[in-house]
């Protein structure tokens, strides 16, 4: 096989989304599933199983977008890789919602099925590196940039 699982795809956002995105709430920090619901939430960083990737923090919004004609596939998630929260700077669509146009910065695109028995479909997996217009430090590298990582080891 040439391209292998789990391949992401560079992608221009204009490509992928011609009409825009709009997010739908805040964007928080991931965390991984813990089946204790007294244990204090573990964040997760972008490292596979053998150990590789950038380990910066991962976080994650729904979005939607308009130019989608099916519902299903209207809304999603979309991953933010970076070492802080991206926060979008412009106004929101309906004053107290949480609704704003977004643009994302570093967008890739990974294949995935999606949907349960006869009604698969073909879906993506969007993952991005910050927001456009965006100043709350995403894309400033820490001062000690092993200080909030965990190891590769690890």
């Amino acid at each position: 096989m040439a391209i292998k699982r789990g391949y992401q795809f560079q992608i221009p956002f204009k490509v992928a989304f011609p009409q825009g995105l709009v997010l739908l709430g805040e964007i928080t920090r991931m965390t991984k599933y813990n089946p204790n619901p007294n244990a204090a939430p573990e964040g997760m960083f972008d490292l596979d199983r053998e150990g590789q990737g950038t380990g910066l923090p991962l976080w994650k919004a729904t979005v939607t977008d308009p130019h989608e004609d099916k519902a299903k596939r209207a809304s999603f998630e979309v991953i933010f890789i970076a070492d802080v929260q991206p926060i979008p700077v412009n106004e929101e669509i309906v004053p107290g919602t949480g609704m704003r146009m977004i643009e994302l910065e570093g967008l890739t695109a990974e294949p995935k099925v999606m949907g349960q028995g006869e009604f698969k479909y073909l879906g993506f997996t969007y993952r991005a590196t910050g927001i456009v217009g965006d100043n709350s430090g995403a894309k400033v590298p820490p001062a000690d940039p092993g200080a909030s990582r965990p190891s590769k080891a690890a």
